[in-house]
């Protein structure tokens, strides 16, 4: 099993910056477990944000993010920070970080470990 807990999101102006936080832990999370951030908004399906491969350690963004946003992995490889800047009124939803060991997907489907999610609103 995987527990993740993510944190980091709160109020912030447009333009602005916010660190989102995961961290991870249980028996099948290891250091080649990817772990992905995806984001939902009122009304919309849940939509994929950015990825970091367990294996690898590269990185895949959405387009949306590309630029904005950074993905990184810390040391010991149980915490996966998003850092965002620029950040844009259309960027406000709920994110949540997921891990998988089946694969580095864009697909939420294909992940099976979520964390509570922490809502990010950027407004003026």
């Amino acid at each position: 099993q995987v527990q993740l807990v993510d944190t980091g999101g709160g109020l912030v102006q447009p333009g602005g910056s916010l660190r989102l936080s995961c961290a991870a832990s249980g028996r099948t999370f290891t250091a080649y477990t990817n772990v992905g951030w995806f984001r939902q908004a009122p009304g919309k399906e849940r939509e994929f944000v950015a990825i970091i491969s367990g294996g690898t350690g590269i990185a895949y963004y959405a387009d949306s993010v590309k630029g904005r946003f950074i993905i990184s992995r810390d040391g010991a490889k149980t915490t996966v920070v998003l850092q965002m800047a620029s950040l844009k009124p259309e960027d406000t939803a709920v994110y949540y970080c997921a891990a998988s060991n089946r694969g580095a997907y864009t697909q939420p489907d294909r992940y099976d470990y979520w964390g509570q999610g922490t809502q990010v609103t950027v407004s003026s």
